[in-house]
């Protein structure tokens, strides 16, 4: 079974409210809301693929020692096994902007439930929910 590596964010703000992206159309998995993030490359670590990722997407640099490290999950579909590392980041600079025509919304993480996410984000989405309370 092919496994491929996808780090994933849960960037909080000083509100306590988490940043959710909704995937564009044409992508797989579009009209969903997930965590920003992406495909860790070859010779990348997982937290620079997490600062990349967040540059590309959404305009901010976060520093690796900002990332903390906070739940993982696997999901396997169409004989891919999707490894799933989430981070929080709490600081970075610049301001949020979405730079690959997706839409994102601040959310509470107690609004997490019932969002319609991708299969790998739910399990996040609960960790999350449960353990960062308000």
């Amino acid at each position: 079974m092919k496994r491929l590596l996808v780090a994933a964010c849960a960037v909080v703000d000083r509100d306590g409210r988490v940043l959710l992206a909704r995937r564009p159309e044409g992508k797989q998995h579009a009209g969903l809301w997930e965590f920003p993030g992406g495909k860790v490359e070859e010779g990348e670590t997982v937290e620079g693929a997490l600062v990349r990722e967040l540059r590309e997407e959404l305009g901010i640099e976060p520093c690796e020692s900002c990332l903390q490290h906070f739940a993982f999950t696997t999901h396997i579909a169409d004989g891919i096994q999707l490894l799933m590392p989430l981070y929080v980041c709490r600081q970075w600079d610049g301001f949020v902007s979405p730079h690959e025509g997706q839409e994102i919304k601040w959310i509470r993480p107690a609004d997490l439930y019932g969002l319609d996410m991708p299969p790998a984000d739910i399990p996040l989405a609960a960790e999350i929910r449960d353990r960062l309370k308000q």
